[in-house]
């Protein structure tokens, strides 16, 4: 698999284990419980495969930040948090330092 595919699939997960904490309600309710902690199995799958061919650094700054800004981003659509432009602004810096280091891996 590809280093930079296994890499956005470990990110992806982890903004679904983040909402998964939110519903699972302290890890209170079973099947919301279940699937937070099968996505953070399978986030750290994916990130393992994407260390066999990515610079570690890059990889875990472009993990969490695709957890960060994807994290953002739904509590945004899904929770009505403020998307004030101070926080579009942030958003917006964690994105372009994820696509800077891309830009700028050798692989």
């Amino acid at each position: 698999m590809n280093g930079w595919l296994a890499l956005f699939a470990a990110g992806m997960l982890e903004i679904i284990w983040a909402l998964g904490l939110k519903h699972s309600d302290g890890l209170t309710r079973f099947w919301p419980s279940v699937a937070t902690v099968t996505a953070i199995l399978l986030s750290f799958v994916m990130m393992s495969l994407a260390l066999r061919s990515l610079p570690f650094g890059t990889a875990y700054a472009v993990w969490t930040g695709i957890g960060a800004a994807g994290s953002i981003l739904a509590g945004m659509v899904l929770y009505s948090e403020p998307a004030d432009p101070t926080r579009l602004f942030c958003l917006t810096l964690i994105i372009t330092g994820m696509i800077g280091l891309k830009l700028n891996s050798p692989i």
